[in-house]
C-alpha cells in the first residue's frame, strides 16, 4: 500500500489511479478505506483515493505529539490532498464528518465539491453511543477494554452500537480488520484515544458549523432514512446550511450507506458528479 509522510506521521492510502476526476474518501472510527469497498468498483472513470486516517484503524502510529482532534485530523486530510497534488477534488465523507472543517481551517482550496453521507454534523460529534465510548477512552486502559469487548460478537453486533450502523450488518472479517491495529499496538490505541476525546464543546461545534456557510461550491447531502446515529433532521438542515447544498434521502439504510445501499449511493453520487461538471474519464477502445 502506498504511503505519504505528513507532519503528524505516515499515512497509508489506496489509489485506483486513472485520468478521471479525483474523489477522496473519508471513513469512520476505527475504520479504513474498506468502508467503501462496495462503492469504489461502481465508479468507473473516476480516480478514487482512500487515505487511512488515524482514527484507530490505521496500521502506522502517528507521532506522539500529533494533533488528532477533530480539527487536527481535518488539517491532516488537507495536508494529504496537498502533498499528493490533488486538485478539483470531490471530498466524500461517511460517518466521520470532521472533514468539513477543512472549510473553517482554510484548507479547502483544492476541494471542488463535497458529498456528505450520513455523517456527523452540527453538535453531533461524536454521535449517540460514541459519546459513552469517548468517556471510556479518557480512562487509562479504556481503549484496550473497548477493543477487547468489540471482539465479542454479541457486543459488536449490538443495535445500540456498531451493529446499529448497518441494516445488513458489517461482516466479521471487515470488523476484525478495522480492530486489529488497535488490538495489537499501544501507540495506535493512544491515537484512537486522542481522536475519540478530541471533539470540542457544543458551542464551539455550532460556531464551526456556521463557518461552513463560506463554502460556495456544490454539496450533496445523502441521508439514511433508518439511521440510528445521525438525526434525521440533520440531513435537510445540513443541505440548507451550504449555499449550493441539496439533499437526497436513501431508504433501506442506516449510517453506513456504503454497506447497506452501495448501488444506490453510487448512482446518486455519479449523477451529482456529472451534474456539477465532473464527467468520468472515458476508456480508450
Amino acid at each position: 500500500m502506498p504511503s505519504v509522510e505528513l507532519s503528524s506521521g505516515t499515512i497509508e492510502y489506496q489509489d485506483t489511479g486513472g485520468e478521471g476526476p479525483v474523489l477522496v474518501f473519508g471513513h469512520g472510527m476505527p475504520m479504513s478505506g474498506t468502508q467503501w469497498r462496495k462503492v469504489v468498483p461502481l465508479l468507473d472513470g473516476y480516480r478514487c483515493v482512500l487515505p487511512t486516517l488515524p482514527l484507530g484503524g490505521h496500521r502506522l502510529p502517528m507521532k506522539p505529539d500529533a494533533d488528532l482532534s477533530q480539527r487536527g485530523v481535518a488539517r491532516l486530510l488537507g495536508e494529504f490532498v496537498e502533498r499528493l497534488g490533488l486538485d478539483g477534488v470531490t471530498l466524500v465523507l461517511n460517518d466521520w464528518g470532521g472533514g468539513q472543517f477543512l472549510v473553517t481551517e482554510g484548507r479547502d482550496a483544492r476541494i471542488a465539491r463535497m458529498v456528505l453521507v450520513a455523517c456527523e454534523a452540527f453538535d453531533n460529534f461524536p454521535p449517540g453511543p460514541a459519546k459513552a465510548m469517548a468517556q471510556v477512552c479518557r480512562v487509562p486502559g479504556g481503549v484496550r477494554l473497548l477493543i477487547r469487548l468489540m471482539g465479542v460478537p454479541a457486543v459488536r453486533h449490538m443495535r445500540s452500537g456498531y451493529g446499529g450502523m448497518s441494516l445488513r450488518g458489517i461482516p466479521d472479517e471487515v470488523m476484525d480488520d478495522w480492530l486489529a491495529p488497535a488490538a495489537g499496538s499501544r501507540d495506535i490505541r493512544r491515537d484512537l484515544a486522542k481522536f475519540a476525546t478530541g471533539a470540542p464543546d457544543r458551542r464551539t461545534l455550532l460556531a464551526w458549523s456556521e463557518g461552513l456557510r463560506a463554502f460556495d461550491r456544490p454539496v450533496l447531502v445523502v441521508w439514511a432514512k433508518e439511521d440510528r446515529l445521525m438525526p434525521r433532521e440533520h440531513g435537510p438542515r445540513l443541505a440548507a446550511l451550504y449555499p449550493r447544498g441539496r439533499l437526497v434521502e436513501i431508504a433501506g439504510s442506516s449510517t453506513l450507506v456504503p454497506e447497506d445501499q452501495p448501488e444506490r449511493l453510487a448512482e446518486v453520487l455519479t449523477d451529482f458528479l456529472v451534474g456539477t461538471g465532473a464527467e468520468p474519464a472515458r476508456r480508450t477502445p
